[in-house]
């Protein structure tokens, strides 16, 4: 079957790089070059570099309805980050791989949310692609616990193994059934929800600290000093700080943090 991926987020770029283990991958369908970090320099997305890194021809609409010729049979999408018009997915068969165990966390932040939440358990589903968000038929899914302390880095890692593998299966078969149950909803991570309120219960801390690790980041102050807490665990009950960044400095472990304020 001649196969493209979009993506554009790092999950996505950790899916291309497996799927083009096993497939010959046509082309890569991401988003445009956006700026990033604190300089707002202009730089390529995480899948894009993915792609450079494996050969792979890398197309970049402003919007998926300017892709033109699909020139493919399926397309799989994994961290896209758009909504795919009617057009397109009436031309070849789009499968996505979403890591949450649908309907449960249908949305932008799945991973996340799910930690967020307290979650013990996700996975991925593997559906077709219709226009409503996240409720296509399921061609296949697949669970894993979600530990302590396991951060949004760690679940996204095996989520794009897991996802990966399940999709043979799903492009040799295309058979799929009907999402059952009552769904739920992953809202975007937005600036509020990175902000620690050091009055919540230690749990609902370290839950919004692993899920916003490593790659949002979890606000607060210590020390009267405003800092990113990437890591943090349960002692008997009490929230214990790992890892910190100050505002325009490294990551640091908390000791480390506390010998530059004497």
């Amino acid at each position: 079957m001649n196969l493209a991926v979009a993506a554009t987020a790092p999950f996505g770029a950790d899916v291309l790089r497996r799927l083009a283990k096993r497939h010959d991958i046509a082309y890569l369908l991401t988003r445009p070059d956006q700026p990033r970090g604190r300089g707002r320099q202009v730089g390529a997305p995480p899948a894009k570099e993915a792609a450079g890194e494996l050969g792979i021809e890398v197309r970049q609409p402003e919007r998926p309805a300017e892709l033109g010729d699909l020139d493919v049979d399926a397309v799989v999408v994994a961290g896209y980050g758009a909504l795919i018009p009617k057009e397109l997915l009436d031309r070849a068969l789009w499968l996505n791989v979403h890591p949450s165990l649908l309907p449960r966390w249908r949305g932008a932040a799945p991973v996340e949310r799910a930690i967020m939440a307290g979650d013990t358990e996700t996975g991925v589903s593997i559906i077709r692609l219709v226009e409503e968000l996240d409720a296509g038929p399921v061609g296949a899914a697949g669970d894993f616990p979600i530990g302590p302390d396991d951060d949004a880095g760690v679940v996204f890692e095996r989520a794009a193994d897991m996802g990966s593998e399940l999709l043979d299966g799903v492009l040799a078969l295309q058979e799929f059934t009907p999402q059952e149950g009552e769904a739920t909803y992953a809202e975007k991570i937005g600036p509020g929800d990175r902000e620690l309120d050091w009055s919540r219960p230690a749990q609902e801390l370290h839950n919004r600290i692993r899920a916003l690790s490593p790659h949002i980041g979890a606000r607060g102050e210590l020390h009267g000093r405003p800092v990113i807490v990437w890591r943090s665990r349960i002692v008997d009950g009490r929230l214990e700080i790992l890892e910190v960044q100050p505002e325009g400095r490294r990551r640091m472990t908390l000791a480390e943090f506390e010998r530059g304020l004497r």
